[in-house]
This record gives structure tokens, sequence and C-alpha cells, in this order.
């Protein structure tokens, strides 16, 4: 996905990616001289706060060259290691003991790829922790819109040729499955519903963060997308986040989670 044209609205926009990652901070407790990979690690924020968690090395990667160039300004000078980089394409071998990577594994567009390349990154018995939102309905608030948009009669016949980037699976068990087949045990994972509330135009603010990104990607559609499509989306999308909203003029926001936690195994695979 092309992230640049939101790179430098990112840090200030991604709310719900901030508060989902002290949990996975939290659960993946770094620290001591562990050597730690940001993998898709957007504008850098949560890369500057792992610099002050380990006195390791610390570097961060991710495929979007807007991003990283937020992040080389927002991080200068504090010995971070930053590269243009896909998850698909991780060029590590054993290099780290903790893979950090919060809000990107539902971008992945080879998941089975990208965990044999983390396996690899990582020493026997490194971790890696991923946060990311999970299953189909990963947001009933955001699916409820983009409703919306497949039967409003102006985006309906545009809309029609979309498919969608993201990768998510419905249970605790398909995630668990997944890393054990790339080598990894798997002693924690969890599917949690989250709950935030906003008012409407925060909640615009969020999705534009991350979900437009898909929505409104070119590649997504097998049809052009014009600017009245582009127009037309958002306005529907703006009034079902106003329905939405309660008495109080609050938007209960919903996202369903997955947190996991997978440990590499120390023999290596046989198709290394």
């Amino acid at each position: 996905m092309d992230f640049d044209r939101i790179a430098q609205r990112y840090e200030r926009d991604s709310l719900v990616q901030k508060s989902a990652a002290e949990r996975l901070f939290a659960i993946l407790a770094i620290g001591g001289n562990e050597d730690v990979l940001d993998l898709g690690c957007g504008v850098g924020n949560l890369t500057r706060k792992i610099r002050g968690m380990t006195t390791g090395g610390v570097a961060g990667v991710d495929p979007a060259a807007g991003m990283v160039r937020e992040a080389w300004a927002g991080n200068a000078g504090l010995d971070i290691a930053l590269e243009v980089m896909a998850a698909e394409e991780l060029a590590f071998a054993g290099e780290f003991d903790v893979i950090f990577c919060n809000s990107a594994f539902q971008w992945f567009t080879g998941p089975a790829m990208a965990l044999n390349g983390c396996r690899r990154a990582l020493r026997p018995g490194g971790r890696i922790g991923i946060q990311a939102p999970a299953r189909s309905a990963y947001s009933p608030n955001f699916v409820a819109a983009i409703d919306d948009v497949a039967t409003d009669p102006r985006t309906r016949e545009t809309f029609a040729t979309f498919h969608s980037p993201w990768f998510f699976l419905e249970s605790v068990d398909d995630y668990r499955r997944l890393f054990e087949a790339a080598g990894f045990t798997v002693p924690f994972v969890t599917i949690s519903e989250e709950k935030s509330y906003h008012h409407p135009q925060e909640v615009i603010t969020i999705f534009e963060s991350g979900a437009a990104a898909g929505y409104l990607n070119p590649g997504c559609y097998d049809a052009p997308l014009s600017e009245a499509y582009r127009a037309a989306f958002r306005e529907i999308v703006r009034a079902a986040f106003t329905r939405q909203s309660r008495e109080d003029g609050l938007v209960e926001l919903v996202f369903n989670r997955v947190y996991l936690v997978g440990v590499r195994e120390g023999s290596a695979l046989a198709s290394e």
C-alpha cells in the first residue's frame, strides 16, 4: 500500500494504533541489551520508544519510502538503523532477539514468506510479537460504513471491483497454526474486542490513518478511481460514522485485535 501520502500526519492521527501498541509492549517486555527490529516501523515513533527500552541495537524497516523519510527525520542522532524494506523481503540472519510488529501484519501480502524471514532474522529463542486487526469484521464500524459504499448508487459500480489488500484470520487457532508452520512456538495468542469512544470527526481521522489507504488505493480496484468516486466515498463514510454516534455525540468504535507472541525454535527449518 502507498502510505507516502499520509506519512507526515501518521504519528498525529494513528490514535488506535498507539493505544494497542502499549499492550504489545507490555506483553513483549523488551529490555536489557536486546537487539530489536521494528517491523513495519512507519514514521518511527514506536521505534524511538524501543530505543529507550534497550541498550542493544534497534532497527526499523517499512515498505513505504515516505514513512521511512519521516522516521529518519524524527529519529536523527538516536542510533537507530532505518531501511525501506517489505516484510516479505527481510534480509537479516540471526541478528535480533525481538521483532516488534504493531498494526502492520494485516498489510503483509505474503504472511508465510514474511514469517520465514522473521524466523531467519531472529536468534534461537528470539521472539516476535504482533498486534493487528483480526477477523473479517475487524471493525464493525468500518465494515458498516463500507457496506453503505457498496450499495450507494454513486459508488456501488466502482466498489464492486474492489479487492481487499488485507490479511485477516478468524480465530486464535488460525493464527497459531500460521506461526507454528513457520517454525515458531506460540506461548501467547488472543483476539480481543477493544472499544474506544470518539466524536465522528475523530473516527474519520482514525479511518483515514490506515483503512483509507486500502479502500482508496487504485491498485485495489479493477476500475479507475475518479475524483467523484473518492469524494462520494468519503461523504458516505462520514455520514455513516455520524449516524453511529450515540445520544452523547460519541461513537463506540470497536476493533477486533490479535495479540500474539511467537518464539523461534532452535533448529533450522528444512527449507533453509
